[in-house]
C-alpha cells in the first residue's frame, strides 16, 4: 500500500475483498468454458514454449527440465501458522538469477534490457538456474525433470541406501536398546531418540532461528509440552502421547505402546523441567546425526524412514493378498513383526488378511492402497479432505443406489424364469442362461463400486503419493504387479512411470527389498 493508503486502511477485516473474489472466480470459468479451437491453441503455445525452454542437454542427451517458470509476485502464504504470511514476495528480475551451464555451451539470452547476476559453469551441482527469494532469503532453484536419467540414479542409489541398513539393522536396534540403561544422560537421550526414529519414523528436526519460522519440531527439537505419559491407556501399558507441529506444520497427534526402559527413562528426562524446556536436552540434531554416521555410511534419519516405510509396503502387501502363493518376505520381518511393530495405535483392521487367490483386480488395487496407506499413517503423511469429496461421494453413492436396484430387478427377473421352469419342467434356456449372466455382471459391478466407496472414504486424509514417490522403492511395487497381473497403470500414472522408469528392467517378479 502507499503511505496515503496505509493511513486511510488500518485494519484488512473492514475491507471488502468480495469485487476481487469475484473477479478471479469469472476468469476461472471463463477458461473452463473456453471453445475447443482456443483451448488447443494455448496447448500449442505452452508446447513452443516447452520445446523452447523446457529442455537441456546432459552428458550429451535431451533431457527434460523440471519446472522452468519462475513464481510471479504474490502474497507469501507459508505452511501452517506461519509468522511471516503475508508478506509480499517480490518479481524475480534477470538480474537475481544466476546461470549454471557448460562453458561451451550456448548461454540463454536475458530479456531485452536486461542482464543475468553471474553465468558460471559448476559441474557439482545439479541446478540450471538459482536466485534467492526475498521471504525467507532461501535459494530457488531450477532443476531437472525427476524423470531424467540423474535423478533416476539418484532414486536408484537412495534405496541401495535403505537396502544396506537391513544388514545392520538389527545390530543397531540391539545397540541402542542396551544404551537405554547407561548410565550417561547423553547415551540413554540419544538411545531413545534413536528408537523414535526407528519406530515412528520421526524426522531429526532442525535447529533455526526464533521467530523466523512456524513452531515445528522434530524428534530432537520436541519438548516436555509435546509427550505425555500414560502408565495404562486404552488397555495398554507404557503408553507415549505425542502431540506436535511437524514438517509443513502438519499435527503429529499419536499414542503409542514403548518399551518399559524406553517410558522410564522419558519419564526421567522430563523431572524438573517446565513445559517449554527440551525433552532432549543433551542432544542436538548434529550429534544425532553423527552417531547416524558412525553407525553406517550414508546412514540418515531419512534412510530409516525409507526403510521401514519400503518394508511395511513388502511386509503389508504380502499379508493383505495372502492368498496368493509364495510372496518373498525377508526372515527378520518375519521375527521381529517389523510392519506390524510399529503401526501407530489404534491398530487399523489394514493388517488383517483379507484376500484371497481368485481375488478381482479391484480387490488386488484396494489392497495395495491399503498397503499404500500403512506407509502414509506410518510417516504421518496428512491431508485436508478434498473440497469435493462430499459431491464425488454422492456421486458414487447414487451409482450404487442405481446399481442396486438393477440388481434387484434382474432377481426378481431370474426369479420369475425359475418358477416357470419349475412349473413347466424341461432345461434352462437361452433366455435363462443370458439373464443368469446379466445378474452376475451386475453383481460384479456392484461389488467393484462398494469396493471404490470405500477406497475413498479411506483415503480422505490420508495423503498416499508422497510416500508413493518418496520412500517406497518402486521395484517392489512393480514385482508385486508382475506376480498378481495388476496393470502398472494401476499403481503409477504416466508421470510416475516417467520418474520410475530405472526400476522396471531391474525387477523381476521375486524382488525383495
Amino acid at each position: 500500500m502507499t503511505a496515503e493508503e496505509r493511513k486511510l486502511i488500518t485494519h484488512l477485516d473492514k475491507c471488502d475483498f468480495v469485487e476481487i473474489h469475484k473477479h478471479f472466480m469469472e476468469k476461472t470459468e471463463a477458461r473452463r468454458t473456453l471453445p475447443r479451437e482456443k483451448k488447443q491453441k494455448l496447448k500449442e503455445e505452452a508446447e513452443k514454449l516447452q520445446q523452447e525452454f523446457g529442455y537441456c542437454i546432459l552428458d550429451g542427451h535431451r533431457e527434460k527440465i523440471g519446472n522452468f517458470k519462475t513464481e510471479p509476485p504474490g502474497l507469501f502464504r507459508g505452511r501452517g501458522d506461519h509468522p511471516k504470511m503475508g508478506m509480499l514476495k517480490r518479481r524475480v528480475m534477470p538480474e537475481d538469477v544466476v546461470i549454471n551451464c557448460s562453458r561451451d555451451s550456448k548461454i540463454p539470452k536475458p530479456p531485452a534490457g536486461h542482464q543475468w547476476k553471474e553465468v558460471r559453469s559448476d559441474n557439482t551441482v545439479m541446478w540450471l538456474a538459482a536466485w534467492m527469494e526475498n521471504i525467507q532469503n532461501t535459494f530457488k532453484y531450477i532443476i531437472l525433470n525427476p524423470s531424467s536419467k540423474l535423478k533416476g540414479e539418484m532414486d536408484w542409489h537412495k534405496y541401495e541406501v535403505a537396502r544396506r541398513l537391513r544388514g545392520v539393522v538389527n545390530k543397531i536396534r540391539a545397540q541402542y536398546q542396551a544404551d537405554w540403561k547407561s548410565p550417561e544422560m547423553k547415551k540413554r537421550q540419544l538411545a531413545v531418540a534413536l528408537y523414535f526414529i526407528d519406530k515412528l519414523a520421526l524426522r531429526t528436526g532442525n535447529e533455526k532461528e526464533e521467530g523466523e519460522t512456524a513452531d515445528t519440531v522434530g524428534c530432537c527439537s520436541l519438548r516436555v509440552e509435546h509427550v505425555r505419559l500414560h502408565g495404562k491407556a486404552d488397555g495398554q501399558e507404557h503408553v507415549v502421547e505425542l502431540d506436535f507441529l511437524g514438517k509443513d506444520s502438519i499435527r503429529y497427534n499419536n499414542r503409542v505402546t514403548v518399551e518399559k526402559l524406553v517410558f522410564q527413562n522419558l519419564q526421567h528426562f522430563m523431572e524438573d523441567k517446565d513445559p517449554g524446556d527440551n525433552l532432549f536436552d543433551a542432544l542436538t540434531t548434529a550429534s544425532l546425526n553423527k552417531h547416524l554416521q558412525s553407525l553406517m555410511e550414508g546412514l540418515t534419519a531419512r534412510v530409516f524412514r525409507t526403510y521401514n516405510a519400503s518394508v511395511t509396503l513388502q511386509e503389508q502387501l504380502r499379508v493383505l493378498t495372502r492368498g496368493l502363493p509364495d510372496y518373498p518376505v525377508q526372515k527378520e520381518m518375519v521375527e521381529s513383526g517389523i510392519a506390524l511393530w510399529f503401526l501407530p495405535l489404534p491398530q487399523w483392521d489394514i493388517v488383517q488378511p483379507t484376500q484371497e487367490a481368485e481375488d478381482s483386480l479391484t480387490s488386488k488395487v484396494l489392497a495395495y492402497n491399503r498397503a499404500n496407506r500403512a506407509v502414509a499413517i506410518l510417516c504421518n503423511h496428512q491431508r485436508a479432505i478434498p473440497k469435493t469429496f462430499e459431491k464425488s461421494m454422492q456421486k458414487l453413492q447414487q451409482k450404487i443406489e442405481t446399481k442396486k436396484a438393477q440388481v434387484t430387478e434382474a432377481q426378481v427377473e431370474l426369479e420369475k424364469l425359475k418358477a416357470d421352469l419349475r412349473t413347466r419342467g424341461g432345461s434352462k434356456s437361452k433366455s435363462f442362461l443370458r439373464k443368469q449372466q446379466r445378474l452376475l455382471k451386475l453383481e460384479e459391478q456392484l461389488a467393484r463400486l462398494h469396493k471404490k466407496a470405500t477406497d475413498k472414504e479411506e483415503n480422505k486424509q490420508v495423503a498416499l503419493g508422497t510416500a508413493k514417490l518418496n520412500y517406497l522403492d518402486p521395484r517392489i511395487s512393480i514385482a508385486w504387479c508382475k506376480r498378481f497381473g495388476v496393470p502398472i497403470e494401476k499403481i503409477y500414472h504416466k508421470t510416475q512411470r516417467e520418474r520410475f522408469a530405472w526400476a522396471f528392467n531391474r525387477a523381476d517378479k521375486d524382488f525383495e527389498f
